[in-house]
């Protein structure tokens, strides 16, 4: 626990004290005007997003739709080759991502959303979480029935993201197949022969300048590592095995479960009437015998993971009722009754799949004309379903500074409006973090007393609906 601890340290509030740049470590200093030398073969843009997956993807459409920013030249670097966005393959991806009402409204506000609900996309109403070693439960969901969030395939939110960026080509450039092989880092102080921008070298001999670089570039970022940011991480001893699965009998299908189990937790997100997608986390070794055993085998094992109580003792189950009766007397109002879990029938061929699961943070978000977005600043455990929602999160926050700046004719690359997404995301993305790897914790114990706390704080909260409330307002930004 204490070697995960030091993943939540991040830049105090008060000044910032030093950077490096071109390898020299000198006190960081504003933008200064004045003209800017460069050969007429490298170009300049106001923001060079690296990094082309879906969150890199939806913040270069988020800069293009901006009124404020709608004069600037804006670029987005992908090292891959353009994504298919005229068919839409007939099996389901074994990829997929719980987004949030938040993610929504992002996605939304610049037209992307509209796309995603043209293919596949599965609303959910209802979350039901349980724990495998009691009968502890909690329910999400809301009484008006709305979507408490959408099950979308990773493919099909990136085909959207392609959609809504040639849709507006002529406020963002793209360069696919375009790999940067190094940058070149601004001096603090004007000089003659020296560029104040970011310099990028790109793969095919090519160099570009941008007044602000944002690396969105994943878990392994380069644009982290070139910036000479810390990233603190801690590797789960646990894999997270996924694959599309196929119900025994159609349903309705727009619940979300989840079960703890102590190797890990099991979750099973709605795609469509009979199809869901699996995502469970568990040990190394385990997982490999997921991945390789024979599909009647794996389909047993999912469903005696979601039905059996073999982790159950008697002392716990009996606490645990005796505390639901007393809160039942102090609160009999109750809650939304339990729902049992649907059946699985089999697996799609091909579909399972294994990574290896881990908590990563960056100390920094941001430099002198540098920030970070998504899994380059953080990575979470996916049993919250928090992974790409953090980094739509990111995107928000930033465009929001950046407009902002752009409108007072600021400079987009100055550290003032950068630091102030620094501080609100890190302090919402730290806050997330920290839950998360807090239940994963307290959930991978079968001893009596951890489980006999745990059993009860479920029971409690699940009552407690404004502290419900609370938790769906936080998760759903």
């Amino acid at each position: 626990m204490a070697a995960s601890m030091g993943l939540f340290l991040c830049r105090g509030v008060g000044p910032r004290k030093s950077f490096c740049f071109r390898s020299v470590c000198v006190a960081s200093l504003g933008w200064r005007g004045g003209s800017v030398r460069s050969s007429s073969s490298e170009a300049v843009y106001d923001v060079v997003v690296s990094g082309g997956g879906m969150v890199g993807s939806a913040m270069a459409a988020a800069l293009g739709n901006d009124a404020h920013l709608h004069d600037k030249k804006i670029l987005l670097l992908e090292a891959g080759p353009k994504k298919a966005t005229n068919q839409l393959p007939k099996s389901y991806s074994n990829r997929v991502s719980a987004i949030t009402p938040g993610s929504a409204t992002l996605l939304n506000s610049f037209g992307a959303w509209d796309h995603i609900c043209s293919m596949r996309i599965k609303p959910f109403r209802r979350m039901q979480v349980w724990d495998a070693c009691s009968e502890a439960m909690i329910i999400f969901d809301k009484d008006n029935l709305e979507d408490m969030g959408y099950i979308v395939e990773n493919d099909v939110i990136m085909s959207a993201l392609t959609k809504q960026l040639d849709a507006m080509s002529d406020r963002v450039e793209v360069f696919y197949r375009s790999r940067a092989l190094g940058y070149t880092w601004p001096l603090p102080y004007q000089t003659c022969d020296a560029s104040p921008w970011v310099e990028i070298d790109l793969a095919d001999g090519r160099r570009l300048q941008t007044k602000l670089l944002i690396g969105a570039d994943g878990q392994n970022s380069v644009v982290r590592k070139a910036a000479g940011i810390q990233n603190i991480q801690y590797q789960y001893d646990q894999s997270a095995v996924v694959a599309t699965l196929h119900l025994s009998e159609a349903t309705d299908n727009n619940v979300a479960w989840q079960r703890f189990l102590p190797s890990g937790p099991i979750a099973l997100l709605p795609l469509s009437d009979t199809v869901s997608s699996l995502v469970w986390s568990t040990s190394h070794e385990h997982a490999s015998q997921l991945q390789n055993m024979d599909e009647e085998s794996f389909v047993d094992c999912i469903n005696s993971a979601f039905w059996s109580n073999a982790n159950h003792s008697d002392f716990i189950d009996t606490a645990g009722s005796m505390f639901r009766s007393a809160l039942s007397l102090l609160m009999p109002s109750g809650s939304a009754a339990r729902q049992l879990p649907p059946s699985v029938a089999k697996v799609d061929p091909k579909s399972r799949a294994v990574f290896p699961l881990g908590l990563g943070h960056a100390t920094e978000y941001v430099q002198h004309r540098v920030a970070l977005i998504g899994d380059a600043a953080h990575r979470v455990h996916p049993l919250a379903g928090q992974g790409v929602n953090m980094g739509f999160g990111d995107i928000a926050c930033l465009t929001h500074h950046l407009s902002a700046a752009a409108f007072n004719g600021k400079d987009l690359g100055s550290l003032n409006h950068l630091l102030q997404y620094e501080q609100e995301q890190q302090r919402h993305n730290l806050s997330m973090m920290a839950a998360v790897d807090l239940l994963k914790r307290l959930y991978s114990t079968t001893a009596a007393p951890f489980v006999l706390l745990r059993t009860w704080g479920l029971q409690a909260t699940n009552v407690a609906t404004s502290v419900k409330e609370q938790i769906m307002a936080f998760a759903s930004k």
